[in-house]
């Protein structure tokens, strides 16, 4: 009797396992070398799917039915339907099936002859996997990234990876299943594709993490970015923009002034919800809530919001100014706040430690930060061209003022582009960063320094091209902005024509990023210093303005140090960008934005007549002085020193040794005592007529 209970139990508890067993959720990762782990170290333990299977624990069983080199088109070079692994994939029929395929789609053999065929051919995939699990559920990737540094990259790998994306993304609208995305969380760690195409296992681990939080819909709860927090400054006077993260699926209520909205996280947890604009003043509460988790944010303000970025004379401190002694004791304002994202290390010459080295690399470069009332002790280290900007703005229109300084001395313009427009725009600037004739010598000399302890091939720098725009820009998470004001070229001024490529694409990269092709973005032209190719440099900044909209450039060559690139003269250059944003933003048109710029040329009896926008009271900046640096040449193009006079709003420039002049330039030297001012005292640009 006891034998046959213990056979029975026995056997029991066999059936009992079976069963239970049979209730764990199957998901099978489909895909490619990407998927089965090549590149990967260990990738028996460290391919995504085994990474997937720890992270989603008991519950589940995951099968990993990755093929180097299979191709989602059918007619590809090696499809993934006539794989073994296809058969074992449709054997294992699971309830859950991560298709990640394309990679190898974007081989010449493949996509050019056959991409007609891909949707059909990836739905006719999933199909297969309905008929042996009619209830499956899918999620389809985006793929991961392909380097820059992939041989075939600008002979079509990287614009058939781009379509092929597009196409994967319509298959799973057409097909109303979940996309999840390989691609944004590898994209900017580039070190990650090692042969430019596989993830290492720091990478696998990324995409089981997406994965994870792909099926379950758990992504960390409600995050918002580090911008927002107490004494924040909110954009006033427009449809303002929250968004942040929370799990997938979750309701999330925004409440300010009155004001509650709500939504709900999409699969990937993203949200967002669109407030009625505020009216400038508070004190403000700002409350973002879930049902798991409540935000709140208290002496919140409602007023203008600018970004101030670029290189060393933007980060300069005010308390290295030479008004800083002055103005820092008076400079208690509540209604001026300042974000400050300063650097964990600066680029001095130095070597820097492993653990920095790592740090970087993970994008960990600005401290943390939160917003502080403008006081004698946060104003102190804070950017003193921002602050004088901010201050000038808040005092015209009576309205709080935000400053975001995120500026990072010797910073090439570019560190802050976008990873993606660089890739289709300036490629070669990409390739082999540290001896690449593009960046100037003294950024690649001061980055190899910094890193002369590493090891490794793809140790990153922020000076690298898209660094700062990966670990500066994007985590801002387009916080929303009135515009921006930029201090930087010294690091750029070695090669003028690719400055003025590099300068577009970084305006039109902030721009994509805000969503507004209309943001403000104001600069300073480079000052007065001895470096030869500065007059030229200086000559390109100021005919961008004229060829890029909703820009506006302070001149600054009268603030100069012949010997130091980083003059002590703050609060003019932070002005005259206020001026511009007074002007043209704002719509004050009785505050003039810049001293003479020049317009035009006539040449009339062997004078040049040279005419100016604002050049309203035109005159010597020290009255009674002959006005200096005008020069002429003829055909011959030798330029001589010239005579010069301001004949009401236009200047007369002669010279007894070019009998027929047929270029003028002005202030032309790298330290210039150019002298022409405006009524209003703001100096004229240097320039040279074509």
């Amino acid at each position: 009797m006891f034998r046959r209970f213990s056979i029975l139990s026995s056997l029991f508890l066999f059936f009992s396992c079976v069963a239970l067993a049979q209730e764990k959720i199957k998901v099978a990762c489909v895909g490619n070398s990407i998927t089965y782990g090549t590149g990967v170290e260990n990738r028996e333990v460290n391919a995504y799917p085994v990474k997937l299977q720890k992270m989603l624990g008991e519950g589940y069983v995951v099968g990993n039915f990755g093929k180097p080199g299979a191709t989602l088109l059918n007619k590809g070079h090696r499809p993934y339907v006539q794989q073994q692994e296809y058969k074992d994939a449709l054997a294992f029929a699971g309830d859950i099936v991560v298709i990640h395929l394309g990679i190898n789609d974007t081989d010449p053999r493949n996509w050019p002859n056959y991409r007609d065929e891909f949707i059909d051919d990836y739905r006719s995939l999933m199909n297969d996997f309905r008929k042996v699990n009619p209830d499956v559920r899918f999620l389809i990737a985006r793929m991961t990234p392909l380097s820059h540094r992939h041989r075939r990259f600008e002979s079509g790998t990287r614009d058939w990876h781009a379509e092929i994306q597009q196409a994967i993304e319509c298959v799973a609208k057409a097909e109303k299943v979940q996309l999840i995305d390989f691609h944004e969380p590898l994209y900017p760690y580039p070190y990650i594709l090692r042969d430019a195409v596989h993830p290492d296992a720091e990478g696998a681990e990324m995409l089981a993490k997406t994965v994870y939080e792909g099926i379950t819909g758990k992504l960390g709860g409600l995050q918002m970015s580090p911008l927002y927090s107490d004494n924040m400054v909110l954009q006033h006077g427009q449809t303002l923009t929250i968004q942040g993260k929370a799990d997938a699926g979750e309701k999330v209520t925004v409440s300010i002034a009155g004001q509650k909205k709500k939504t709900v996280a999409s699969s990937n947890g993203k949200w967002q919800v669109s407030l009625n604009p505020l009216k400038a003043g508070g004190p403000y509460t700002l409350t973002i809530s879930t049902p798991n988790r409540m935000l709140i944010y208290n002496k919140v303000l409602a007023g203008e919001v600018w970004l101030c970025s670029g290189q060393s004379n933007m980060e300069f401190h005010l308390g290295w100014a030479d008004t800083g002694k002055r103005d820092i004791p008076q400079s208690l304002d509540e209604e001026i706040r300042l974000f400050d994202m300063k650097a964990r290390w600066r680029t001095d010459a130095v070597e820097w430690e492993a653990s920095v080295l790592d740090s970087l690399n993970h994008l960990q470069y600005f401290t943390s930060a939160s917003w502080e009332e403008c006081s004698p002790k946060s104003v102190s280290d804070f950017s003193a061209v921002a602050y004088y900007f901010g201050k000038m703005l808040k005092d015209s229109l009576n309205v709080p003022v935000g400053l975001i300084c995120n500026a990072i001395g010797g910073s090439p313009a570019e560190a802050w582009i976008d990873r993606r427009t660089l890739e289709y725009e300036f490629p070669a600037i990409l390739r082999d960063w540290t001896k690449n004739d593009f960046i100037q010598d003294w950024v690649r000399g001061r980055a190899a320094l910094n890193i002369k302890k590493s090891s490794d091939n793809f140790q990153r720098h922020p000076y690298e091209p898209c660094y700062l725009y990966e670990s500066g820009i994007l985590p801002l998470q387009q916080y929303p902005i009135k515009g921006v004001i930029w201090y930087q070229g010294e690091s750029n001024a070695h090669n003028k024509d690719a400055h003025e490529k590099l300068f577009k694409l970084l305006v039109d990269s902030w721009r994509t990023n805000w969503n507004n092709p209309q943001l403000p973005f104001y600069y300073v032209q480079l000052s007065s210093l001895n470096r030869p190719s500065w007059p030229w440099f200086r000559d390109t900044q100021r005919r961008l303005m004229e060829e890029i909209e909703y820009t506006g450039m302070a001149v600054s060559s009268d603030k100069g140090d012949s010997l130091d690139v980083h003059p002590l003269h703050k609060q003019a250059i932070g002005e005259r960008l206020a001026r511009w944003a007074l002007h043209k933003t704002y719509d004050k048109k009785h505050v003039i934005p810049s001293g003479p710029l020049y317009k035009s040329v006539s040449f009339v009896k062997g004078k040049a007549y040279v005419e100016f926008d604002y050049s309203e009271g035109m005159k010597t900046a020290v009255e009674g002085e002959e006005l200096r640096t005008f020069e002429l040449a003829g055909e011959d193009g030798r330029f001589y020193p010239a005579q010069a006079v301001v004949e009401g709003n236009r200047v007369k420039v002669w010279t007894k040794a070019v009998k027929a002049p047929k270029v003028v330039r002005y202030g032309w030297q790298p330290f210039t005592r150019a002298n022409l001012v405006n009524a209003e005292g703001l100096p004229a640009s240097t320039f040279r007529t074509e």
